[in-house]
């Protein structure tokens, strides 16, 4: 039997793990308070720490206005509401106007408790903001985001100084793979907010792909993390590290530039370098699942946490086999979808709470029952199951 005969029944399941995982989110993370989200939640939503994760704050403004945007059920004002809160929280709190730094985290009432030496949480505010533009159509937050796109530019592509990241004499210059796939994510996010920015972002959308193809190594059989400016492998452990999960997130970006700018060739790097490649060599063909990192040459990777199942690399790997299958027809990403959708609704999905789990043993065990922290929040799950859902529908009504 064909795998499309499944094509309902993926339908219906990520539809309704969408509205429970977003139903999750709206009963209990809402600080009515001070504005914001908590996001330090128990399995069952009991909040378990009141600070305040700034990547999860705008990736919530930003997953709210999104679903208000374009999900008709979701179009409600206690979404939109929710969503503002959020993104006045962001204004008032969470941006140093000084130095357009974000903090990392804050606490209930907004007082910074730490910043990172990274531009994340200021990709995620933009995000946020520029889609809550689309949700209010209120210049305020449109102004907001193109004043912090303009700077995230700068650090990425011109002098990363104000990010605050000391230069020592020992360490190699990089280039992570992050980088020009977070300048992809935000120059389709302002496309998708102002259609007429296309024209002043393309250059920009160029170089991200031309910086993204460099981490295809060793003959094209393996995409690194992290290479050299000019393109070439780093010696050591950081060098051979493979985070299988972030080059399948990135083969989606590529896919949709490569659709969207009809670049076959590209279109074909995606599935094979990007996706189809670091699926294989990070599936667990014992235990199912994929692993968080690996050793290009087979050693340990020295992150403890490498054998570790996470929730996002199973949620960017439907997500990207189903796009394939889109635009391709080719059943074999529908069947790899199947296998990857297999584990995950079997393993991360909890029955009886609503949000998936995000920590698994290599085993396939949980390890950590939250289901929001430092680092999880209302962003990849909803993000997935509603992107897959939009999908499905449209494959099954073609």
């Amino acid at each position: 039997m064909s795998v499309t005969s499944r094509l309902p029944e993926f339908l219906e399941k990520c539809e309704r793990e969408r509205d429970r995982a977003v139903d999750f989110w709206l009963q209990h993370s809402h600080d009515t308070e001070h504005g914001g989200f908590y996001v330090c939640l128990d399995r069952d939503g009991k909040v378990y720490d009141d600070t305040k994760y700034c990547w999860l704050q705008g990736r919530q403004v930003w997953m709210y206005c999104r679903l208000y945007n374009e999900v008709e059920k979701y179009h409600r004002q206690d979404v939109l509401q929710a969503a503002i809160a959020g993104g006045e929280f962001l204004m008032k709190h969470v941006k140093d106007p000084d130095t357009m730094k974000c903090s990392f985290a804050v606490t209930r009432d907004g007082r910074t408790v730490k910043v990172q030496r990274q531009p994340f949480s200021e990709v995620f505010y933009f995000l946020g903001l520029s889609e809550l533009h689309r949700a209010t159509g209120e210049a305020k937050y449109r102004d907001e985001a193109l004043r912090m796109m303009d700077q995230l530019v700068h650090w990425m592509t011109v002098d990363d100084s104000g990010l605050g990241r000391p230069k020592w004499p020992g360490a190699p210059a990089t280039d992570s793979m992050a980088v020009p796939m977070m300048l992809m994510c935000m120059i389709d996010q302002l496309e998708t907010m102002d259609p007429t920015l296309a024209d002043k972002y393309a250059e920009l959308a160029k170089w991200c792909v031309q910086r993204l193809l460099l981490h295809i190594q060793r003959d094209g059989t393996v995409i690194l993390e992290q290479v050299s400016p000019d393109g070439q492998e780093l010696p050591g452990s950081q060098g051979r590290l493979q985070n299988p999960g972030h080059a399948i997130e990135c083969s989606w970006f590529l896919l949709q530039y490569a659709v969207k700018h009809n670049r076959p060739d590209l279109k074909k790097t995606a599935i094979n370098n990007f996706l189809l490649q670091p699926f294989e060599s990070g599936w667990d063909n014992k235990h199912g699942g994929l692993f968080y990192f690996l050793d290009v040459d087979g050693f340990s990777p020295t992150q403890l946490e490498w054998n570790m199942k996470l929730w996002w690399p199973h949620n960017e790997a439907l997500i990207a086999f189903l796009v394939a299958y889109k635009e391709t027809k080719d059943e074999k990403m529908l069947e790899k979808f199947a296998q990857v959708f297999d584990y995950a609704f079997s393993h991360f999905v909890d029955p009886d709470h609503g949000e998936w789990y995000g920590y698994l043993s290599q085993q396939g065990e949980v390890t950590q029952r939250f289901k929001g922290g430092p680092f999880k929040g209302c962003f990849h799950v909803p993000r997935c199951l509603y992107m897959c859902t939009q999908i499905l529908r449209e494959l099954l009504t073609a």
